[in-house]
């Protein structure tokens, strides 16, 4: 097991998130050893604004200390308004290989549940089958954007395996847990050449589906079709979803050039 690279402490933890699929998510950690090099829009951001030096340090994921002090604080006062609280938006909460990370995550789910808060979380780690124990309102995610690897060891070189991450999530929904699926950011075929039916066949056991396309990158750009190939790719997991009775959300700006009633969620 890898040891985080310190500690910090923050003044709140639970906030309302602009995500479009989103409640309220909270951000345990700072950094994240996973090093996603899409690129990272958590990344970009920590960096632009001087929380994080660079890649490197980025890299080095720090705990947020006084994260389970500051949910006995907020919980009382937002719960009321609380739909559900997403683990998490800028870090990963089962990072893969910290311990510690993913002790933090289950305290907070139990610290969220037992006040009748449901939990979303997504990984690119391994979820782990004690999440069983929890509220069967909880649905654990994972981003699975490839099968491929090699694609996975360039572009995501400290997450889990694909293969390992469907497996845990194969469990979950095996023990009659909800499961979701991001297949975000999906990357052009100047980038990788893959079909995105064998993921969604990957995935079909799952209860839900997120499609979006892959933002800030000069390689998607430099692709000239790659408009009408995110609207084509839409299409193929709105029709397998819709076949298999699985719901779906096409993220905004995905499809670009099709009706808006297509990109609603099912």
């Amino acid at each position: 097991m890898n040891k985080v690279d310190g500690y910090i402490q923050r003044t709140s933890m639970l906030y309302k998130t602009g995500v479009e699929y989103g409640d309220y998510t909270m951000n345990f950690v700072q950094g994240c050893s996973h090093g996603c090099k899409y690129p990272c829009y958590a990344f970009l951001q920590k960096k632009r604004f001087g929380q994080i030096k660079d890649y490197e340090d980025w890299c080095k994921p720090r705990i947020v200390s006084n994260t389970l002090a500051l949910l006995d604080k907020e919980i009382p006062r937002l719960k009321d308004k609380i739909l559900f609280v997403q683990l998490c938006f800028t870090t990963d909460p089962f990072m893969y290989g910290y311990q510690e990370i993913e002790d933090m995550a289950m305290a907070s789910i139990k610290k969220l549940n037992d006040a009748r808060i449901k939990c979303t979380v997504l990984t690119k780690g391994i979820l782990p089958f004690s999440l069983t124990e929890f509220s069967m309102e909880n649905e654990y995610g994972i981003t699975l954007v490839s099968l491929d690897e090699n694609y996975r060891c360039q572009m995501e070189p400290g997450a889990a395996p694909y293969q390992e991450r469907l497996d845990a999530l194969r469990a979950l929904h095996d023990a009659g847990c909800r499961t979701w699926v991001s297949i975000e950011p999906y990357p052009t075929p100047n980038i990788i050449r893959q079909d995105i039916t064998n993921i969604l066949e990957a995935v079909s056991f799952t209860d839900r589906v997120i499609f979006g396309r892959t933002n800030y990158s000069k390689a998607v750009s430099a692709y000239r079709e790659h408009r009408s190939f995110y609207n084509t790719c839409a299409k193929e997991v709105i029709r397998f979803c819709k076949d298999r009775d699985i719901a779906y959300h096409i993220k905004s700006g995905t499809i670009t050039e099709e009706s808006d009633t297509e990109c609603a969620e099912e």
